[in-house]
C-alpha cells in the first residue's frame, strides 16, 4: 500500500477519533442552544409601563439564558484545552449492564398516566398513581406501605403547594374532602 492511500484510509479514522475525544462538545451545543432560546423568549416577554421597581418580568429569565450561555462557553473551552469529564466510578455501577429498558418504560408510563389524568381526577389522586407506579418500576412490592406513602406525600405535596404557597393545583374529586 502505498503513503497516499493510507493516509486517505486513516484520515476518517482521526476524525472520528476527534469527535469521540470531544464529546461532551455535543453538551455545549444543548447548552448554548437553550440559552439562545431562553434569551430570545426573555427578550419578547412585553413590558408594562406600570411595572414597580427596576426589575421585571425579564430579569430571570435573562440572567439564566445569559448563564447557560456563558457555562456552554467555558465548558467548551475547557473541552477543547483537553479536559474531560470524570467516568462513572459508583460502587455499586456496572457498566457494562445493558439497559433495563421495561423499568425506564414503566417510569415513563407511570409519567405519562399522571399527565393523563391530573386534571380528571386531581393531582392528588394522579400523583399518588405515579408515585406508586414509580415505587414498582424500581422493585419496591409492598402492597399496604406503597400506596399508603405514595398516598400521603401527593396529599403532602398538594397541601404544600396549594395552601402554603398559594400555587392552585387540580384537587379533582377530593376537593371537598381535603
Amino acid at each position: 500500500m502505498s503513503a497516499r492511500t493510507e493516509t486517505a484510509i486513516d484520515q476518517p479514522q482521526q476524525r472520528r477519533s476527534w469527535w469521540r475525544q470531544h464529546s461532551e462538545l455535543g453538551v455545549c451545543v444543548l447548552l448554548l442552544a437553550t440559552g439562545v432560546l431562553v434569551l430570545v423568549d426573555a427578550l419578547g416577554i412585553p413590558t408594562d409601563f406600570t411595572q414597580r421597581g427596576p426589575v421585571g418580568p425579564k430579569a430571570v429569565p435573562v440572567l439564566v439564558g445569559g448563564a447557560l450561555v456563558l457555562v456552554a462557553g467555558l465548558l467548551a473551552l475547557d473541552v477543547l484545552r483537553g479536559g474531560r469529564g470524570e467516568a462513572e466510578a459508583g460502587e455499586d455501577v456496572d457498566l457494562d449492564a445493558p439497559t433495563d429498558w421495561r423499568t425506564v418504560l414503566l417510569l415513563a408510563g407511570a409519567f405519562l398516566l399522571n399527565a393523563a389524568l391530573i386534571d380528571t381526577v386531581g393531582f392528588p389522586l394522579s400523583s399518588a398513581l405515579m408515585f406508586w407506579g414509580a415505587a414498582y418500576a424500581l422493585g419496591s412490592r409492598n402492597p399496604v406501605r406503597d400506596p399508603l406513602i405514595a398516598a400521603g406525600v401527593s396529599v403532602l405535596t398538594w397541601v404544600a403547594f396549594n395552601e402554603l404557597l398559594g400555587v392552585p393545583l387540580p384537587g379533582g374529586p377530593l376537593m371537598g374532602v381535603l
